[in-house]
Formats: structure tokens, sequence, C-alpha cells
């Protein structure tokens, strides 16, 4: 089970920003590109089923995304201690 971002060290804080940096950066890169083929393919094509990919996608990069704010704001707390 994963430590609360209380319970972590700095060093190891500061490394899994880094790490959550890139996995949400390459995320919403990815997710981007998806995006993008999905409309021209819908335009082509219509939709299909691989127009949910995208969508199910979303929400696991919005949790990244909130982890990463997380993490943060724990830095920033310590920070000012």
């Amino acid at each position: 089970m994963a430590k609360k971002y209380s319970e972590m060290s700095t060093e190891e804080l500061i490394k899994t920003e880094k790490s959550m940096k890139g996995i949400t950066a390459m995320l919403g890169g990815a997710l981007l590109v998806l995006i993008i083929i999905n409309i021209f393919m819908a335009f082509k094509k219509g939709l299909s089923a691989q127009s949910v990919i995208p969508i199910a996608i979303i929400p696991i990069f919005i949790i990244n995304f909130g982890k990463l704010k997380a993490i943060k704001e724990e830095l920033k707390l310590r920070k000012n201690l």
C-alpha cells in the first residue's frame, strides 16, 4: 500500500513528483493525440467503438494531475516550515 504524502521524506516526494510529471505529461500527450485522431476519423468514417478510448483515459489523467497537485502542496508546506 502506498504511503501518504505526509509520511514520505522530502527526497521521496521530489522523486515521486518528477516521475508523476513525466507520466502525466506522456498521458496528456497520448490523450491529445487520440482525441485528434478520433476527430479526424469521425469526419471520415463516423463514430466508432474506438471513440471511447480517450474518454476512458480522461479520469486517469485527472487523478494523476490531482496527485501531482497534492505532492506540490506538501512540498510547499514543508518549505514554509
